[in-house]
Protein backbone atom coordinates (compact mmCIF):
# COMPACT_ATOMS: atom_id res chain seq x y z
CA UNK A 1 0.00 0.00 0.00
CA UNK A 2 1.25 3.31 -1.34
CA UNK A 3 0.82 6.53 1.50
CA UNK A 4 -1.48 7.80 -0.77
CA UNK A 5 -3.38 4.88 -1.09
CA UNK A 6 -3.27 4.78 2.94
CA UNK A 7 -4.24 8.76 3.11
CA UNK A 8 -7.49 7.45 0.91
CA UNK A 9 -8.49 4.67 3.27
CA UNK A 10 -8.20 7.08 6.30
CA UNK A 11 -10.02 9.68 4.93
CA UNK A 12 -12.81 7.14 4.24
CA UNK A 13 -13.00 5.87 7.82
CA UNK A 14 -15.95 6.70 9.82
CA UNK A 15 -16.10 10.26 11.53
CA UNK A 16 -16.58 10.41 15.37
CA UNK A 17 -16.43 13.26 17.71
CA UNK A 18 -14.47 13.65 21.02
CA UNK A 19 -15.13 15.58 24.17
CA UNK A 20 -14.13 15.91 27.51
CA UNK A 21 -15.78 17.32 31.06
CA UNK A 22 -14.77 17.48 34.22
CA UNK A 23 -17.38 16.59 37.03
CA UNK A 24 -16.90 19.47 39.97
CA UNK A 25 -18.78 19.39 43.32
CA UNK A 26 -18.91 21.42 46.36
CA UNK A 27 -18.92 20.00 49.99
CA UNK A 28 -22.46 19.65 49.59
CA UNK A 29 -22.30 17.34 47.03
CA UNK A 30 -24.07 19.66 44.34
CA UNK A 31 -22.66 20.14 41.08
CA UNK A 32 -21.16 22.62 39.29
CA UNK A 33 -22.70 23.27 35.82
CA UNK A 34 -21.93 26.34 33.35
CA UNK A 35 -24.96 28.18 30.69
CA UNK A 36 -23.28 28.73 27.28
CA UNK A 37 -24.15 31.36 25.46
CA UNK A 38 -23.96 29.43 21.57
CA UNK A 39 -26.28 26.98 22.68
CA UNK A 40 -29.44 26.36 25.24
CA UNK A 41 -29.33 24.88 28.89
CA UNK A 42 -26.65 23.82 30.88
CA UNK A 43 -23.54 21.60 30.27
CA UNK A 44 -20.61 20.58 32.52
CA UNK A 45 -16.97 22.12 31.96
CA UNK A 46 -15.60 21.05 29.45
CA UNK A 47 -15.46 20.84 25.40
CA UNK A 48 -14.17 19.21 22.60
CA UNK A 49 -10.72 17.16 22.46
CA UNK A 50 -8.50 18.79 20.06
CA UNK A 51 -7.23 15.58 18.88
CA UNK A 52 -5.97 16.53 15.69
CA UNK A 53 -2.92 18.53 17.87
CA UNK A 54 -2.53 15.38 19.80
CA UNK A 55 -4.19 16.33 22.76
CA UNK A 56 -5.06 13.22 25.04
CA UNK A 57 -8.74 13.25 26.28
CA UNK A 58 -7.57 14.22 29.91
CA UNK A 59 -5.30 17.05 28.44
CA UNK A 60 -8.74 18.39 26.95
CA UNK A 61 -10.44 18.34 29.71
CA UNK A 62 -7.93 20.24 31.69
CA UNK A 63 -7.48 22.50 29.50
CA UNK A 64 -11.33 23.33 28.73
CA UNK A 65 -11.91 24.06 32.43
CA UNK A 66 -8.51 26.27 32.24
CA UNK A 67 -10.44 27.98 29.84
CA UNK A 68 -14.25 28.15 30.47
CA UNK A 69 -13.93 28.71 34.70
CA UNK A 70 -10.62 29.92 35.28
CA UNK A 71 -9.19 26.71 37.67
CA UNK A 72 -6.65 24.54 36.43
CA UNK A 73 -6.14 21.37 38.56
CA UNK A 74 -5.07 18.32 38.44
CA UNK A 75 -8.29 15.96 37.55
CA UNK A 76 -8.96 12.96 39.43
CA UNK A 77 -10.34 9.43 37.30
CA UNK A 78 -12.07 8.67 34.53
CA UNK A 79 -15.78 8.07 35.89
CA UNK A 80 -17.62 7.68 32.68
CA UNK A 81 -17.05 7.36 28.81
CA UNK A 82 -20.37 7.23 26.66
CA UNK A 83 -21.04 6.54 23.15
CA UNK A 84 -23.83 8.96 22.16
CA UNK A 85 -25.40 8.97 18.60
CA UNK A 86 -25.93 11.88 16.56
CA UNK A 87 -28.48 12.84 14.13
CA UNK A 88 -27.43 15.67 12.87
CA UNK A 89 -23.57 15.02 13.81
CA UNK A 90 -21.23 11.93 14.10
CA UNK A 91 -21.84 10.24 16.99
CA UNK A 92 -19.83 11.54 20.17
CA UNK A 93 -17.68 9.57 22.48
CA UNK A 94 -17.98 11.71 25.77
CA UNK A 95 -15.31 11.27 28.55
CA UNK A 96 -15.80 12.54 32.42
CA UNK A 97 -13.12 12.77 34.66
CA UNK A 98 -13.47 13.89 38.58
CA UNK A 99 -12.80 16.92 39.55
CA UNK A 100 -13.05 16.49 42.72
CA UNK A 101 -15.00 18.94 45.69
CA UNK A 102 -14.50 22.50 45.01
CA UNK A 103 -13.70 24.59 48.72
CA UNK A 104 -15.19 28.00 48.46
CA UNK A 105 -11.96 29.80 47.81
CA UNK A 106 -12.36 27.41 44.63
CA UNK A 107 -15.85 28.52 44.16
CA UNK A 108 -14.49 32.51 44.60
CA UNK A 109 -12.02 31.87 42.11
CA UNK A 110 -13.87 31.00 39.36
CA UNK A 111 -13.80 33.02 36.28
CA UNK A 112 -16.39 32.18 33.16
CA UNK A 113 -14.58 32.55 29.64
CA UNK A 114 -17.08 35.75 28.67
CA UNK A 115 -16.71 34.26 25.18
CA UNK A 116 -18.53 31.30 25.86
CA UNK A 117 -20.30 30.88 28.90
CA UNK A 118 -22.92 33.56 30.43
CA UNK A 119 -23.13 32.28 34.21
CA UNK A 120 -22.49 29.40 36.57
CA UNK A 121 -24.55 27.65 39.68
CA UNK A 122 -24.11 24.42 41.45
CA UNK A 123 -27.16 21.90 41.04
CA UNK A 124 -28.41 18.91 43.49
CA UNK A 125 -28.03 15.91 42.17
CA UNK A 126 -32.11 15.38 42.29
CA UNK A 127 -32.06 18.83 40.09
CA UNK A 128 -29.13 17.60 38.01
CA UNK A 129 -31.96 15.74 35.14
CA UNK A 130 -33.99 19.27 34.87
CA UNK A 131 -30.87 21.01 33.73
CA UNK A 132 -28.94 18.37 31.74
CA UNK A 133 -32.00 16.92 29.50
CA UNK A 134 -31.03 13.65 27.80
CA UNK A 135 -27.54 11.63 27.46
CA UNK A 136 -25.79 14.41 29.80
CA UNK A 137 -28.33 13.98 32.65
CA UNK A 138 -27.79 10.39 32.82
CA UNK A 139 -24.03 10.65 32.50
CA UNK A 140 -23.63 13.21 35.39
CA UNK A 141 -25.69 10.61 37.49
CA UNK A 142 -24.12 7.55 36.42
CA UNK A 143 -20.33 9.53 37.25
CA UNK A 144 -22.12 10.36 40.84
CA UNK A 145 -23.09 6.62 41.49
CA UNK A 146 -19.62 5.75 40.53
CA UNK A 147 -18.44 8.41 43.30
CA UNK A 148 -20.83 6.92 45.17
CA UNK A 149 -20.43 3.30 44.96
CA UNK A 150 -16.84 3.49 44.54
CA UNK A 151 -17.13 1.69 41.99
CA UNK A 152 -14.49 1.56 38.75
CA UNK A 153 -15.24 3.83 35.40
CA UNK A 154 -18.98 3.00 33.62
CA UNK A 155 -19.49 2.58 30.08
CA UNK A 156 -22.59 4.43 28.55
CA UNK A 157 -24.22 4.29 25.18
CA UNK A 158 -26.73 7.76 25.54
CA UNK A 159 -26.24 7.87 29.04
CA UNK A 160 -27.44 4.35 29.94
CA UNK A 161 -25.25 1.78 31.25
CA UNK A 162 -23.59 -0.91 29.26
CA UNK A 163 -22.88 -4.40 29.99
Amino acid sequence: MTTEDFATYIASLPRVLAGAAVLFRDAEGRVLLVEPNYRDGWALPGGTIESDTGETPRQGARRETAEEIGLDVELGRLLAVDWVHGTARPPLVAYLYDGGILGEEDLKAIRLQEEELLSWRLVPREELTDHLPGALGRRVVAALDVLTEGSGTVELENGHRVG
